[in-house]
């Protein structure tokens, strides 16, 4: 089933949770799109890969994690699982055919995720500042004494974002349960060829994290893209039109 552009098809999780999407038909290999901790499929980096797609008459889907954007939920009771698992489903039951993965942020983690819960449906990554571990790497090495004890404490810590005004809630559940999920502490094969995009004013994810990622694939076709005046976002016109070629190259291939 194919959505509009206004209206997102609904698929139904078993706890009754519905994960909004769009998906625009096409031919294979389809593009399918995850965005960022907090972020949702209206974004900059989805709309012009939607176009981008639309263009080539190539198949694409994006997506809204539970409790992100136009999917039901909390987003406080989200998890990398939970999130992981909505990204199965959407592959499973509204993506046809083998995808080529587009991750930003957040989303290069659940990528990756993704490509080795599902390796028969995965023809390549393209990862946008790669947020691989954050939850453990990030945020919880990153915290001072003071936010620790608040997270032990009340199980929630509002942490200051210069992408919203009211600050993000960071559960002690999200930090433990994405310990059942990290990538960097073993050697990883995805069986892909991978690219790596990253911004190296990025303030939120060190640009040397998408160098250690790419020295921690043992797969052979990984190439990093580093942008010297890029932010986290990477969403400049010259941004974007890297990304579709980049995107391009892998379903070409």
């Amino acid at each position: 089933m194919t959505s509009t552009d206004e209206i997102p098809l609904r698929l139904a999780r078993p706890d009754g949770a519905t994960i909004a999407h769009h998906v625009r038909a096409g031919k294979a290999p389809g593009v399918m799109f995850l965005g960022g901790f907090k972020s949702d499929m209206t974004g900059t980096k989805a709309l012009a890969l939607d176009a981008h797609c639309r263009a080539r008459g190539r198949a694409f889907v994006r997506f809204d994690y539970f409790g992100h954007g136009a999917s039901s939920g909390d987003f406080v009771r989200g998890t990398i699982g939970r999130w992981l698992e909505d990204a199965c489903a959407v592959l499973d039951e509204a993506a046809a055919g083998p995808q080529v993965l587009v991750g930003s942020s957040m989303g290069g983690w659940i990528a990756q995720l993704l490509a080795l819960a599902r390796p028969e449906r995965v023809k390549g990554l393209v990862l946008v500042a790669a947020a691989t571990d954050f939850t453990e790497r990030l945020m919880w090495d990153g915290f001072g004494a003071e936010a620790r004890a608040t997270l032990l404490r009340e199980r929630v810590y509002r942490r200051p974002s210069a992408y919203a005004e009211d600050p993000y809630p960071i559960t002690l559940e999200l930090i433990e349960e994405g310990r059942h999920h990290l990538l960097l502490d073993r050697k990883l094969r995805l069986g892909v060829p991978v690219r790596l995009l990253h911004g190296m004013k990025d303030p939120d994810v060190p640009w040397r994290w998408s160098l250690k990622l790419a020295e921690h694939l043992e797969d052979d076709d990984v190439r990093v893209t580093l942008i010297k005046d890029g932010d986290h976002r990477l969403s400049r016109p010259a941004d974007i039109a890297r990304l579709c070629e980049q995107v391009e190259e892998l379903c070409s291939s």
